[in-house]
């Protein structure tokens, strides 16, 4: 796909941010289905300027299989920070073939990883907060806004009862311009109103397939060794740099996030 060129007039950027601005003010969003939401962002966007980003957890697969049902061609992608679980590289090419697409991969550069490696370690997410979030940023941030350059429309599956910090911070449709350029991007979250409880009765009725990691108790996937099973009353997203749980600050949960969705706070 191709990716916007940032050095674009000024006069364009400000109009084409104006006419988001002017969706998120004239459209009720909130109101909106997921299925709604789908159909408005293929039919707003050229087919090439409007994508879903999935890990290939439940909300992904499920928007996945919306856009499958409605015959959208919903353009799909992910990024592939080298260091996924066996079982996710099998799960990709598992949904590739039920729903009959290609999913775009995005990679970190390699330099920039063998660069971070010599300096830190291969494994200095172990080391701080800050040195965590250097290595999502290398291995999945600077990916994923390399995607987003080649969009207007970003779909994601972030939910508000993924956690208590994303609850006060999930609208069902914003603007983010915290991805390399100061051309806005239209994020939407169709499903931030479903609990998961909807999220897999969705999966069961439709015969959705599931990531294979949730059957072995994975509340939130991510790289393998940054991401654990949880044991039962834990938070979902308990289980991601288990490490730096902490029994003094049990609601810090933006501590559990890897910069695609917040900005990085400590790096």
């Amino acid at each position: 796909m191709t990716e916007i060129d940032t050095e674009s007039s000024s006069t364009e950027v400000k109009l084409h941010n104006e006419q988001l601005e002017r969706y998120l003010r004239d459209i009720d969003f909130e109101s909106l289905s997921a299925e709604e939401t789908l159909r408005w962002a293929t039919a707003t966007f050229s087919p090439d300027r409007a994508v879903l980003s999935t890990s290939f957890q439940a909300a992904g697969v499920a928007m996945i299989h919306m856009a499958s049902e409605l015959q959208l061609g919903l353009r799909v992608a992910t990024v592939d920070t080298l260091r996924l679980h066996p079982e996710t590289y099998a799960f990709m090419r598992e949904v590739e073939e039920r729903y009959g697409i290609d999913i775009e991969v995005q990679r970190p550069d390699p330099d920039q990883v063998r660069s971070m490696v010599d300096r830190f370690g291969e494994y200095l997410f172990f080391d701080n907060k800050a040195r965590q979030e250097y290595c999502c940023q290398v291995r999945k941030t600077r990916p994923h806004d390399k995607l987003l350059r080649t969009a207007d429309c970003w779909i994601s599956g972030l939910r508000r009862d993924q956690s208590s910090f994303r609850v006060e911070n999930t609208p069902k449709a914003t603007t983010v311009t915290d991805y390399g350029t100061p051309r806005q991007l239209l994020k939407l979250n169709p499903m931030a109103d479903w609990p998961e409880e909807r999220i897999l009765r969705y999966v069961e009725e439709n015969d959705v397939p599931k990531h294979p990691l949730y059957a072995q108790g994975y509340g939130s996937i991510g790289c393998f060794i940054c991401s654990t099973p949880t044991s039962p009353g834990e938070p979902k997203r308990a289980g991601r740099w288990r490490w730096f749980n902490s029994d003094e600050k049990p609601n810090e949960e933006d501590a559990k996030e890897c910069g695609l969705h917040v900005p990085m706070y400590n790096i």
